[in-house]
Formats: C-alpha cells, structure tokens, sequence
C-alpha cells in the first residue's frame, strides 16, 4: 500500500489572502545551495530572488531563513511569498449566497479570476473571501472561468476539500448554465452535443478534434426574441471553455466571447465592457459531509437579454451583482 506523502504546513502567514509559495528540491541536479536552485527555476526574476534570500524571505519548515549559501538537499521543502503583480481591481462584489461551518457559496461576477493564477492573485475570488470572512484555509472545490459569471462552491476546511472535489469528478453536482447568443430558427433543440475538446497549454482558444468524446453538454432554448435567444446549458462534463466550445459549434456564440469564433483576447486587466453572457445559474448536490441536499441559484441576470442595447453600447462596464443586469 502506498503511504501518502506528508506535507509540512506553511511557516509563513498568507498575503492578502494569498498562500506563500511552496517548493519542494527535486533529486538529481548540481546545484549547491538552495540559492543556486531558486536562481536556475526563477530566472526571469534572479533579483528578486536575490532580495529575498537578503530579507530572509525564503524559509524552511522550521519557519527559520534559508541562508544564500544553504547547501541544497534533495526533497527539503521551502516557502517564500512572490512579489505580487499590480493589479486592476475588478470593481464589483462577490456575494456570498450560502456559508456553513463546512463550504461557501459565492455568486462570482464576471471579469474575477477563481483562484489565484498567472497575473491575477490577490483579485480572485478566493483571495476576496479569505480575506472578506477571515477564512484563511478556504479552498476551492471547482473554477469558473474568470468571464464567467455565477455559483462557485469553495470549502472552509482544508480535510474536507476532498470529499467535495469528488463530487465534481464523479459527475455528483448538477450544473446549469444559461447564455445569451443568436437565434437560429433552424437550429433543432434541445439537443445533447458530444465532442472532443483539446485546450494545448499556451493557446487562447481550445478546439474540438478527432476521437472519443471527452465532452458532452445538453443544450436548451429557454425563450427567444427578434434575433437573441435566451439558452439554458447542462454540461456532464467540464472540459476547459466546453459551453463556448459548443455553442459556437452550433454556430450560435455566446455573446461577448473574446475567443470563439474568432480570437480577439485575451480581455485586458481593467476593460469591464460587454461580459461574456454566460452565467453559472444553479448548483444542486448532497454535501458529502452533512448528508444535507443543497440547491442554490444565482440572483444574477444576464443584461444583453433584460438589455441589449445597453449591454451593446456599454464603454464603461456595469458592475452590476444580484437581481441587476451584467
């Protein structure tokens, strides 16, 4: 039986509600010191890595400094906060729909990263809640992506997040989504929609391929109007971008979107114009802890459907939460 390996918790304290870097030495390699490593996996920011080593900023799990000339060690873990990137605040709350003593419930607005990734750390989701409801040890069970709107579920105890993420990886949670794209008179509906979807690391948009399908999406006319229909999605799957992917498939794209079918993104940092109209409307589950069946919906509403015009002409962005318009 194979023993599960045992990871030291972090000597440092989060940042802004963001967790301190953790790394663990490889085996193999020359390097001498911790120093030299750091150096050779960091790069693009040597001096950085040099200033942190002059502050004492790169510690052991004993919480002690890691010197420049510590020699190196094959499997020693060591923790240091990154220099966090400046940010543009996305100007609009995350609300929480639902907290217990075991999960969170947070309607997300558009343009917010989930999880701390790439130039978006301390404007996520997850960094807001932490620091918002003084939990430091949430986690995320799943993401949405950061144009996406709606119902994310994240976990207050590390030991549980799990069992939760199980949930999502078994298919356990039913997920519905709704979007605002054309109306095609001639697009037969509903309909479930089977595909392989490929996201290469590196490439804005992902595609769909040859081969067993990997992605599988029900798809839904809730109601339509002049040239816009309102669409309710089901996805049995979570492939990256799997909603987009299909609806553009259907040559219906969802409005808004920056990548299909054409790739005019990434949304730069700070341009709140024109959401992507796709929003994570509902949530519904059994907590694997409590037994207790959940059902949450999102108070948020898609605003290219209660106003297009607006949502059309929109240079400023709406920062629009609960029963208002995105």
């Amino acid at each position: 039986m194979r023993r599960k390996k045992v990871v030291p918790e972090s000597p440092l304290p989060q940042r802004d509600g963001v967790d301190a870097v953790r790394i663990r030495l490889p085996a193999g390699g020359e390097w001498g010191t911790v120093r030299e490593y750091l150096r050779e996996r960091l790069a693009s920011r040597a001096a950085a890595v040099e200033e942190m080593f002059a502050a004492g900023g790169v510690v052991g799990a004993d919480g002690r400094a890691v010197t420049p000339d510590t020699a190196y060690l094959p499997g020693m873990f060591v923790w240091f906060h990154r220099e966090l990137p400046a940010e543009e605040r996305v100007p609009f709350p995350v609300e929480v729909v639902y907290r217990d003593e075991h999960i969170v419930v947070a309607d997300k607005p558009h343009f917010i990263a989930t999880t701390p990734r790439g130039s978006h750390v301390t404007e996520t989701v997850l960094a807001r809640l932490r620091r918002e409801l003084g939990l430091p040890a949430l986690g995320a069970a799943h993401r949405l992506d950061r144009l996406t709107a709606g119902l994310v579920l994240f976990t207050v105890r590390p030991e549980e997040r799990g069992a939760y993420q199980t949930l999502f990886r078994d298919r356990l949670v039913h997920k519905e989504y709704e979007a605002v794209a054309p109306y095609a008179a001639d697009l037969d509906l509903p309909r479930t929609v089977r595909s392989r979807i490929l996201k290469e690391r590196g490439v804005l948009a992902a595609r769909q391929v040859p081969g067993e399908p990997n992605a599988v999406t029900r798809i839904e006319r809730a109601e339509h109007r002049g040239g816009l229909a309102r669409y309710r999605l089901l996805p049995r799957t979570g492939q990256t971008h799997q909603l987009r992917v299909h609806m553009c498939a259907l040559g219906v794209p969802i409005l808004g979107d920056p990548l299909y079918p054409v790739v005019t993104g990434p949304v730069p940092a700070g341009d709140f114009r024109r959401p992507l109209q796709l929003l994570a409307r509902a949530l519904e589950f059994t907590d694997p802890v409590t037994g207790h069946r959940h059902a949450f919906s999102s108070g948020r509403t898609l605003r290219a459907w209660s106003a297009h015009d607006e949502w059309a002409g929109d240079r400023d962005g709406d920062g629009a939460v609960g029963g208002r318009a995105q």
